[in-house]
């Protein structure tokens, strides 16, 4: 029996265990650099496991590593256990109910990701300790990748220096490698202050900051002819300058995502972005402050590593999902349109099948496939080589931060899709401390592409996390 097909009963030894720790995950639903309840249960998990256990990594309360394993290379797994704001519901239903509480929900699966990552990461290291091979696993519970850049921050401080190569993954609706690609991405808070007065006695005694935000976002919707058409800019008003619509607001802040397909064209559209702030500040005689609160680099791809776990994906196929599993997925398509649907097919490369509620097949290798959203997990892929898996955990067509996947995600569809996934990596995982030809090809492709490009963080040094309720 090959290595990597041994390692699937060390998985399946404590799959109960980690399915546990994902349920009791989703039940304290925490937002970015808030997960204090999210990490003391990974960080207990990784106790009971045998792991060696560093907190507060980086300075991140809400950061953890474990380490196990003594000499060889040094593969890192990579968690998430952050939620999202108010996208809570009950589990396990088909319509939406949302919780009491603060509502936040895991509509990303981020319950799932860590802690089939540990799962991967606890059958790698028990497989060397019985057959007393070297090298050295370690867990990494990550903080706030949604929008808080918490990897950003840890490799910003070297936490990966010594890591040899890294492997995480995301849920989704189809099983596969993940695309080695994603948008770069800033957030820059801009607040404009001007001078208050009686909108209708005196307007003219006044300088609206409103007048300024409302004018950047004018000139940004015009720049938007004038970019890469995979570029993305959004922002979200934070202070309007208040309720009163009798008074000339004298304070105003708005956030700017920009986002690029790749770190080099970051700079240059968020300094385009920058001098229109500054124009709307001109024309309203105010003045504007800027504040970088996050950045992450795009997905360096690492071929070497994707086909190693394109092959295990191909060879253990899709979850084995049964016809509860499919029945329950038929009901939570119902909750969104058929579009939705047509709309996942597509972006798979595959023909719709409007009969079929869950992953059937496996993603092909290569196509056209891309991802454009963003993730922190960029910026490790930066540092090591890196590689990603795409793990079925939901209905087809299921969109991700939506009430629907906070609603899946403890069904038996999350819990089949997440132990399957962890076989895929902990097997990509054994490839690189059993076949050293995989490592030093990975190392090499890295290299060849940093002398081309080198990694610059966009997150100035004097910026720390931030959660999102500061």
């Amino acid at each position: 029996m090959k290595n990597t097909d041994a390692i699937l009963s060390f998985v399946d030894d404590r799959a109960q265990s980690l399915i546990a720790l994902s349920d009791a995950v989703w039940e304290v639903p925490e937002t970015n650099f808030e997960e204090i309840r999210s990490c003391a249960l990974h960080t207990e998990k990784l106790g009971e496991e045998g792991f060696r256990v560093t907190r507060n990594v980086a300075g991140i309360p809400t950061a953890v590593m474990g380490e196990a394993g003594e000499g060889g290379p040094v593969i890192a797994f990579l968690g998430e256990y952050d939620a999202l704001p108010d996208l809570t519901n009950a589990a396990g239903v088909t319509e939406h109910t949302p919780l009491p509480g603060d509502g936040n929900g895991h509509a990303c699966g981020h319950n799932l990701l860590g802690s089939a990552a540990l799962l991967a990461a606890t059958a790698l290291k028990n497989f060397l300790a019985a057959h007393d091979l070297p090298g050295r696993v370690r867990y990494y519970g990550c903080p706030a990748e949604e929008g808080g850049a918490g990897k950003a921050f840890m490799v910003r401080e070297g936490v990966f220096d010594d890591v040899d190569a890294a492997i995480s993954w995301h849920p989704l609706f189809f099983t596969g490698v993940f695309p080695p690609s994603s948008l770069a991405n800033i957030r820059l808070d801009f607040t404009f202050t001007g001078k208050a007065a009686h909108a209708a006695a005196a307007p003219f005694l006044g300088r609206s900051a409103l007048d300024a935000a409302e004018l950047m976002n004018v000139g940004v919707n015009y720049l938007r002819e004038h970019m890469l058409p995979s570029s993305r800019i959004h922002y979200a008003y934070l202070d309007a300058g208040g309720a009163a619509p009798n008074v000339v607001q004298a304070k105003t802040t708005i956030r700017y995502v920009v986002r690029t397909l790749d770190l080099a064209d970051l700079v240059p559209l968020t300094e385009r972005v920058r001098k229109i702030a500054q124009g709307a500040a001109l024309m309203t005689e105010t003045t504007v402050q800027e504040r970088v609160i996050s950045a992450m680099a795009n997905i360096l791809p690492c071929p070497p590593l994707e086909a190693a776990m394109q092959g295990h994906v191909e060879r253990l196929g899709p979850p084995p999902f049964d016809e509860d599993d499919r029945d329950f997925a038929r009901k939570m398509q119902a909750t969104f349109p058929k579009s939705d649907i047509i709309a996942a097919f597509h972006h798979a490369g595959a023909k719709p099948d409007l009969d079929q509620p869950l992953a059937n097949f496996v993603l092909p290798a290569g196509g056209n496939r891309s991802s454009l959203g963003s993730t922190d997990v960029g910026d490790v892929s930066w540092t090591v080589p890196t590689v990603q898996a795409l793990g079925a955990t939901c209905a087809i067509g299921t969109q991700l931060h939506s009430w629907q996947m906070t609603a899946q995600g403890q069904s038996s569809v999350a819990h089949k899709g997440m132990v399957h996934v962890a076989k895929v990596m902990a097997m990509t995982g054994l490839d690189l401390f059993t076949n050293p030809d995989l490592l030093e090809a990975a190392k090499k492709d890295h290299a060849e592409r940093l002398a081309v490009q080198p990694y610059v963080t966009l997150i100035p040094e004097d910026v720390m996390p931030a959660a999102d309720s500061e």
